[in-house]
């Protein structure tokens, strides 16, 4: 998987959503809020991160289609 600076990501044995600052080859500098509002910044290897799937991403990928979720389910009536 490729990633991009504004990439929402989390680790693949899990935790809270991190913010993709930057890449680096093999690594990613990663933003997030700890509990009490601190900012942290970490690297963090690429091969231990994965996608959160952003809703707004998957509304877009069914109006390219020509349909929204509403019209798809009035045809099926």
């Amino acid at each position: 998987m490729t990633f991009r600076a504004g990439d929402i990501v989390t680790l693949k044995s899990g935790g809270q959503a991190l913010t993709v600052a930057a890449i680096h080859d093999e690594d990613a500098t990663c933003i997030w809020l700890g509990e009490e509002g601190d900012l942290f910044r970490e690297q963090i290897p690429l091969v231990a991160l994965e996608a959160i799937l952003d809703p707004e991403d998957e509304e877009e990928g069914d109006e390219e289609d020509g349909q929204s979720e509403d019209e798809e389910s009035d045809d099926e009536e």
